[in-house]
């Protein structure tokens, strides 16, 4: 396929897709508002788990799904990576207190309707394959199926690869796709939440998606350094008021998060939301209580009202929108962008656009 394209947005669904395109034969300019490290995406401010089986208790069938497909696709990418990533695939571990037992057989009520492998680990188990939870937890639930990324590393990684391919990319560039019409053979807007005002304004063509609307859902997620703890698998805490996940990267670096909040403030994570991380997180292992607080941060993840991605396209614009990842990006983006470059392939053809993916089973949307 050789077309010009221009992507706006180099968070890591822009980075993804413009390396998938390269890879093709295109000719692709990244327009991308902050700095070459990511720093201003959603895709910074994340744990980058892989984690569709346990995301099922609560996520839509769909979300899983790419999830699913998405964890092969993540080999290959790494594959073909001039830097290396850390990528772990040792499953993940849910862990609660004896008095959150009931919230553990909801959660595994939810996961055995979703049909998520899951194998029940006692304390033996989990002092086998987790020695410093050791008598700390009496079961827990193994999700074999899973697996985590650094996401930092993996953004940096990503625009290394896109300047071996000869992308051209404009970082510290603010771009409109609007203003690109016509320069362009096609416009991939990846902008995520940034993209919010154009999404609203742009109705489908296709009546089941008019009420599909944009926002931004909070995340908050605190960054630690903690010498003394060694764990192999990313670790989730059921909890009635803070239920927390813990994914370990490498050199002894945590990264701790919460559930999802829907404001779209972008304020600085606040005195409760700290205090409820971090006693969870002791709550996991004393030895965290030493551990050094590198970083809090917060950021807005792009969410449709039904809580699926989208790929929108507009033929008479030549644009092409993806949004809609929530807080599934790094579970689901590859999936999702390889079926916006297949979709890319389609409209080069010039042939009829199917609606629905193959491979992926998204729906390609007109509007």
């Amino acid at each position: 396929m050789t077309q010009n394209i221009a992507i706006v947005g180099g968070g890591l669904s822009g980075r993804l897709t413009a390396m998938q395109l390269a890879e093709r034969g295109c000719a692709v300019t990244l327009f991308e508002k902050g700095a070459r490290d990511g720093a201003d995406s959603a895709a910074y401010v994340a744990a980058a788990m892989l984690a569709p089986a346990a995301e099922a208790a609560d996520a839509t069938p769909e979300a899983v799904l790419l999830g699913e497909k998405s964890i092969a696709l993540w080999r290959g990418i790494a594959s073909r990576l001039d830097t290396p990533v850390m990528m772990q695939e040792n499953g993940s571990l849910i862990v609660w207190h004896t008095q959150d037992k009931p919230l553990a057989v909801q959660f595994g009520q939810r996961l055995e309707r979703a049909g998520a492998q899951s194998v029940h680990w006692h304390a033996a188990d989990i002092a086998a394959h987790e020695p410093q939870l050791a008598g700390r937890f009496s079961d827990g639930l193994y999700l074999p199926a899973e697996g985590q990324l650094d996401n930092r590393q993996m953004l940096n990684a990503l625009a290394g690869r896109l300047d071996t391919l000869g992308v051209q990319t404009l970082w510290h560039t603010e771009a409109d796709p609007a203003h690109l019409a016509g320069k362009y053979g096609w416009v991939i807007d990846c902008r995520g939440y940034g993209a919010k005002d154009a999404w609203n304004k742009r109705p489908s063509a296709n009546s089941e998606n008019q009420g599909s609307r944009l926002r931004g859902v909070r995340g908050e997620v605190v960054r630690v350094y903690a010498p003394e703890v060694e764990l192999r698998r990313p670790v989730r805490l059921l909890h009635p008021r803070y239920p927390l996940y813990i994914a370990p990267k490498e050199n002894h670096l945590f990264v701790i998060g919460a559930t999802q909040i829907e404001s779209e403030s972008q304020a600085p994570v606040s005195v409760r939301s700290g205090l409820e991380l971090l006693s969870a997180l002791y709550a996991v292992h004393p030895a965290f209580g030493e551990a050094q607080v590198l970083e809090t941060a917060t950021g807005l993840r792009p969410a449709l009202n039904h809580h699926n991605p989208e790929i929108r396209y507009d033929p008479s614009a030549r644009l092409i929108e993806i949004n809609g990842l929530f807080r599934h990006g790094f579970m689901i983006a590859p999936a999702v962008t390889a079926a916006a470059v297949r979709l890319a392939e389609h409209l080069a053809g010039g042939g009829s656009v199917p609606d629905a993916d193959e491979e992926s089973g998204l729906a390609y949307i007109r509007v």
